[in-house]
């Protein structure tokens, strides 16, 4: 029997096999647009020629205008002015030197910056046939290195763990107020709250398993369980060489991992399969740069059946590239051949 696309992910996030494994298209604005001008497609229409089974919703920014400093090309929600290509990089750190005092006093914005009235129309306008993705993506990690400097931060989590802490709570208390707002306003209507912090890098965990549990877990897992609360499951996007963080993951009551890099140490995806795959739902593991960009369409054939063999077993599984946004630099052509590589194999034998 064919599924809609929500049933179908809903089935695979209750680690049973649906009619097919369903996909996942994130791509970056710039490929995006390549993609829509080789394929003649408008927005909606390429998601459906790749079979993106999920749509995403956002709340949209209405706080006070902000005028950028010289240089500067864009500015965070906490303040922070950026530079350079894409998201940039910090131009200062301005909690660096502060004082708990100063944390405290910092001007933290104001969840209700944030526009909610438009979400639940969006998401209605889907006609229930897609899951949808919603929250607040709250990379507080992210946000923490932006306003403290990332050696500054390892420092100050031994010399002064309680500013860390001051830190942390008031971007989180931020971050979930703004997506209790848009649970309130449409948890009804979506299925998964969608979070993103990358603690991996290449070669291993940014913070080894003591001070990911100390300092960064407390507040992943206030936000697992406001999902919850709201019936919602909840899927982490990290990036790099995590395996040894999963297990706290899984125990704080994570539904699922994304985007799952398998040239990462660490992130070899039969292992990742047989210790985990049935605890958590893994989303991605096509190699985004290896493959997807480096490789041709029949080495992205091939490799996404070898995924798809490993990974499908069971559910538990969505298909689609190892990075959270497929780059400008990626050919059309090897992402149509990933998508429809997914499509021919990767249906589920119902006999």
């Amino acid at each position: 029997m064919r599924l809609t696309s929500r049933e179908r992910v809903l089935t695979a996030f209750e680690h049973e096999q649906p009619d097919r494994v369903p996909c996942w298209c994130g791509a970056s604005e710039e490929f995006w647009a390549k993609a829509k001008r080789e394929l003649q497609l408008d927005d909606e229409g390429l998601r459906v020629r790749f079979g993106d089974d999920f749509r995403r919703v956002f709340a949209e920014y209405a706080g006070p205008d902000f005028t950028l400093s010289e240089g500067a090309t864009s500015r965070t929600i906490f303040g922070i002015e950026r530079l350079g290509l894409g998201y940039g990089q910090p131009k200062n750190h301005p909690l660096a030197e502060a004082s708990l005092k100063d944390v405290h006093d910092y001007p933290w914005p104001d969840p209700a910056w944030m526009d909610v009235s438009k979400i639940k129309a969006e998401v209605e306008s889907y006609n229930g046939r897609f899951a949808i993705l919603g929250g607040d993506w709250s990379p507080f990690w992210h946000d923490a290195i932006d306003l403290l400097g990332m050696e500054n931060l390892y420092m100050k989590m031994y010399a002064e763990p309680e500013l860390v802490d001051a830190v942390m709570q008031h971007m989180v208390d931020y971050y979930a107020a703004v997506s209790r707002r848009i649970f309130d306003a449409a948890a009804d209507v979506i299925d998964i709250f969608f979070i993103g912090n990358d603690f991996g890098s290449q070669t291993g965990p940014l913070l080894g398993p003591e001070l990911f549990g100390r300092f960064i877990m407390p507040h992943l897992k206030r936000l697992i369980d406001l999902g919850h609360a709201y019936n919602l499951k909840v899927q982490l996007h990290c990036c790099g060489g995590f395996a040894p963080l999963i297990p706290m993951m899984i125990e704080s009551g994570l539904d699922a991992l994304h985007a799952v890099q398998p040239d990462c140490y660490g992130m070899e995806l039969k292992t990742l399969k047989a210790d985990f795959g049935d605890k958590i739902l893994f989303n991605g593991a096509i190699d985004s740069h290896n493959i997807l960009i480096d490789g041709t369409p029949e080495t992205v054939r091939r490799e996404t059946a070898e995924v798809l063999e490993i990974m499908m077993p069971g559910g538990g599984y969505v298909a689609g590239a190892s990075h959270d946004t497929i780059l400008e630099e990626t050919p059309v052509e090897n992402v149509v051949e990933m998508f429809d590589t997914i499509h021919r194999f990767g249906v589920y034998d119902k006999e």
